[in-house]
């Protein structure tokens, strides 16, 4: 049954995904913005967070799709790097959420992240220059 590891680590990213919009929407409510962040830094930080997981976690969730599809990986390295990718994206947004500046979530978050794309697209390089 392939796509059942990235599966469970799409629904993994999925949940944090609701979890950061529902903070958003809370922050809206409270501070009564419609659109936009109203100038409000803990709101704009909470969009931020939220788009930032949006905007990452497509490209890395397919290219680990495509190594457990493709046998690029066996299911220790796929189950590795879904780890990375859940607790790197989950870092970010909460060090992202306390601080607009630099802070140790966002720098391993952000670090993790590129370690899974990296290591996932080497291991798609990989497996497609090895097929005759």
């Amino acid at each position: 049954m392939h796509g059942l590891i990235t599966g469970s680590y799409a629904a993994l990213i999925a949940l944090l995904v609701v979890a950061l919009a529902a903070r958003v929407v809370r922050l809206r409510w409270r501070l009564k913005v419609g659109i936009g962040d109203g100038g409000q830094p803990v709101l704009a930080r909470a969009i931020r967070a939220h788009g930032n997981l949006i905007e990452n976690a497509p490209l890395v969730l397919l290219l680990l799709l495509l190594a457990e599809l493709g046998g690029a990986l066996p299911p220790a390295g796929l189950h590795a790097a879904g780890g990375v990718i859940v607790l790197g994206r989950l870092l970010h947004a909460v060090g992202l959420s306390r601080s607009a500046g630099t802070s140790p979530g966002r720098f391993l978050g952000t670090a993790l992240t590129w370690l899974a794309l990296l290591g996932l697209a080497l291991a798609l390089i990989a497996r497609a220059l090895a097929v005759p």
